[in-house]
């Protein structure tokens, strides 16, 4: 999920959703390439070719993406995710562990956004709220902190959904399924997730909230009785 530049804005007859907000397909579709280029590698020329094709992917997609605009260090993250992911597969032998730093960082984001939401710091109003400029004033809001909290169960079973794909997958040691599963489980579930949580967001809203860009603190709300 990454920010979208302020170019992007909501128009009267369309009102704005999460993935005009977060515009997370776009990068979850950057993320699927070295994978597959991977194991296009691993295939035609064993453990090397796959881990040479992965790093010269990886970096092409982020000269890609530092081209469009995107913050350096985002990028430099990205890229080092592919080349330790590459060192392990060398290091280990064993070609299904390149997605092994994969698979750890969704169990890790699934327990990371399961914890956000009992400590009432939901990660999808971080992230929103940050795009928007807002900080932690969202969570003033009584019914934005709740909106934000359904919406993120949402986001957080797509990463349990990638762990329980994965394990077994992994296990087996199944390099093409895994691609397949990284494909499938990248951007197509990205698009759904932010269908399915603005949906939530959306119906969790009382009538007549003014939206996500506009928090309805409960001091404005005093206030505007007072006047």
């Amino acid at each position: 999920m990454t920010s979208t530049p302020e170019r992007q804005r909501p128009t009267r007859d369309r009102p704005e959703s999460l993935a005009d907000l977060l515009g997370g397909r776009r990068g979850a579709l950057d993320a699927t390439l070295p994978p597959v280029a991977f194991a296009v590698g691993w295939l035609a020329a064993g453990l090397w070719g796959g881990v040479a094709a992965a790093v010269l992917a990886g970096a092409a997609v982020a000269g890609w993406r530092l081209r469009r605009g995107d913050r350096p260090r985002s990028v430099l993250v990205g890229l080092l995710a592919v080349c330790v992911a590459a060192l392990i597969a060398l290091r280990t032998g064993r070609a299904s562990d390149f997605f092994l730093v994969q698979l750890l960082s969704n169990a890790a984001s699934a327990l990371a956004w399961v914890v956000s939401i009992v400590v009432r710091w939901p990660l999808l109003g971080v992230v929103v709220g940050t795009a928007l400029g807002q900080r932690g004033r969202w969570r003033r809001d009584p019914a934005l902190l709740r909106a934000y909290g359904r919406g993120s169960w949402v986001w957080a079973a797509t990463y349990v959904l990638r762990v329980v794909v994965f394990v077994p997958l992994w296990l087996g040691g199944q390099v093409v399924a895994l691609v397949v599963a990284r494909v499938a489980l990248t951007w197509p579930l990205v698009a759904a997730a932010l269908a399915v949580s603005w949906l939530v967001i959306r119906r969790s809203l009382p009538a007549g909230h003014p939206g996500l860009r506009h928090p309805a603190l409960a001091s404005d709300a005093d206030g505007g009785r007072g006047n």
